[in-house]
């Protein structure tokens, strides 16, 4: 019988670049392997979880503004998963509207 991992929060230190166009996030997880972690996002939140012996850790967050998914970078050094997060256009989707 498998036993249930028991859940720890990962120390995360979000902030955002110093021109205002991206949120760069830390979250600390060690001793976890890069392949194990799973990280899913959508524009306006995240969720992490990465599993290590009897042991997982978690978060889940809202960013402050909507992010371009498309364009993140993550990476994992050292038990460290490092964050790259555009800023989505908000004027990405816009229309033209023709003024009558």
């Amino acid at each position: 019988m498998e036993t249930e991992r028991r859940r720890l929060a990962a120390e995360l230190c979000s902030y955002v670049s110093e021109d205002g166009s991206k949120l760069n996030m830390e979250i600390l997880i060690p001793g976890v392997k890069k392949e194990n972690i799973k990280l899913r996002l959508l524009e306006d939140t995240f969720t992490v979880s990465a599993p290590r012996d009897d042991i997982e850790y978690v978060a889940t967050g809202s960013f402050c503004c909507p992010i371009n998914r498309t364009a993140v970078n993550a990476t994992y050094d050292n038990g460290l998963l490092r964050i790259e997060a555009p800023f989505k256009d908000l004027m990405e989707d816009a229309i033209d509207v023709t003024i009558h």
